[in-house]
């Protein structure tokens, strides 16, 4: 089961993101206070759980945290400062938005982050699959991404993000070469493979 806190007696946000791999559509992130005698056993690394599993225990985790706050930075942000800084800044406008209490330490998956001001941070490499927090808000993000995603799936069908949420799947990528691109792609991205640019 994961871990429950970092450190005892603060107030701890998770935070994570989904989406940095996506060719289409914006990145989104999480961050998540829960209570420190929360207990899930199911609760783990979004990646790791069917689709179900991801939004039963969102319904939870919305119950009984905290504070949570689910924010976005758009595919066009995402050309302008790269994906590392939006996954950063989706992260940090997550923080800025928790309505209820203010954490005192932020447990960020991955190992890159930029110091949020007043608030101490901690860095956890797979942190998702480890703290309970950041599980959270990797479901959190996920999930609201993966909403997101199938409503632009129905403005753009034949991309198939309603199945793909945007990855460069084998079906997405010829549709692209098919179709050509949309608004929400990232054009800084890598959209087309290499032996596609002859035509």
């Amino acid at each position: 089961m994961l871990k429950p806190f970092y450190k005892p007696n603060t107030i701890e946000a998770g935070c994570d993101e989904a989406g940095r791999g996506c060719l289409a559509g914006p990145v989104f992130a999480a961050a998540v206070i829960l209570p420190t005698d929360f207990i899930n056993e199911v609760l783990n690394d979004s990646k790791m759980l069917s689709v179900k599993q991801r939004y039963t225990l969102r319904e939870i985790i919305i119950a009984n945290a905290l504070d949570y706050s689910v924010q976005q930075v758009s595919n066009i942000e995402i050309d302008k400062i790269n994906i590392l800084n939006a996954s950063i800044w989706a992260m940090h406008k997550a923080v800025d938005t928790l309505e209820n209490l203010k954490p005192e330490l932020l447990l960020v998956d991955g190992n890159r982050f930029k110091q949020y001001p007043g608030i101490q941070h901690q860095c956890i490499v797979k942190g998702d699959a480890k703290y309970m927090s950041i599980a959270a808000a990797s479901i959190l993000a996920k999930t609201f991404r993966d909403d997101y995603m199938v409503k632009l799936h129905n403005e753009f069908p034949q991309y198939g993000w309603k199945q793909n949420k945007g990855y460069p799947t084998k079906y997405h990528r010829n549709a692209i070469r098919e179709f050509g691109i949309t608004p929400y792609h990232r054009l800084s991205y890598k959209l087309k493979d290499d032996q596609l640019k002859m035509f």
